[in-house]
């Protein structure tokens, strides 16, 4: 039997990496998907896809910036598929500079689609399934929520926060049945890491797929065990007193 017949599961940044991945995934196990991002082509693309493969998607293009809009975007899955059984929070910025460098605007961005986003989608996620009597929350973090790297300041700060609302998603969500865990990523060979140059992408990497198996072990836990924290990173990447 398939790990998550049956279920629904809303996959936001779904247009490419990490949640293009998870979707791909999560349809192979039987999961009707929902993809949200904003680049609407692409999410028509990935749906068509998984619907070739014999899965079912609902594309909804989304600005996860847009409170009103994520709204509607929870509002329409139930819609169409009575339930959600499963949220996961992918979307992420990065938008780097030195400290002393970095623009409020750079900051507000990340800010806004790493933490405010989330939060939005976790409240939204969290009033359907406490009615419906529970389901499942991934947070993506990221290996910078414990070791920084120069030039992050709003990507660490943001990937701490993730984790701190990780932690009170599942404890408010006990008494609910919602259980919420973190997801901590290494380096991932999304597709702009494959044609850049740059050092910091040379580095050992996971293929996305391999990152996505992790996500469906995590999401097909079943209701009484909860996957609370995971780090999962090429055995060759610098972590421990990296710098």
């Amino acid at each position: 039997m398939s790990k998550l017949a049956g279920k629904v599961a809303l996959i936001t940044g779904a247009s490419q990496g990490i949640g293009k991945g998870t979707a791909l995934a999560f349809a192979r196990e039987g999961a009707r998907v929902v993809l949200a991002a904003r680049q609407a082509d692409k999410l028509r693309a990935l749906a068509a896809e998984i619907e070739a493969a014999g899965g079912e998607a609902l594309a909804l293009a989304t600005d996860l910036k847009d409170e009103a809009q994520i709204e509607v975007l929870f509002a329409q899955t139930v819609a169409r598929f009575g339930r959600l059984d499963i949220l996961i929070n992918n979307a992420g910025a990065f938008n780097g500079g030195w400290i002393d460098e970095l623009s409020t605007e750079d900051w507000n961005h990340v800010v806004a689609v790493n933490l405010t986003a989330p939060f939005w989608c976790t409240r939204a996620a969290f009033r359907i399934m406490k009615a419906q009597g529970g389901g499942r929350i991934i947070n993506l973090g990221s290996i910078s929520a414990q070791r920084v790297r120069p030039r992050s300041a709003a990507y660490s700060a943001t990937k701490h926060a993730i984790w701190g609302l990780t932690q009170v998603t599942a404890l408010e969500g006990r008494s609910h049945g919602i259980v919420c865990s973190c997801l901590h990523p290494g380096n991932v060979r999304i597709e702009r890491r494959a044609v850049s140059d740059k050092a910091e992408d040379q580095e050992p990497m996971m293929t996305v797929a391999e990152l996505a198996e992790t996500v469906v072990f995590m999401a097909a836990q079943p209701p009484n065990v909860n996957v609370l924290e995971a780090i999962v990173m090429p055995p060759e990447q610098l972590y421990v007193g990296r710098g």
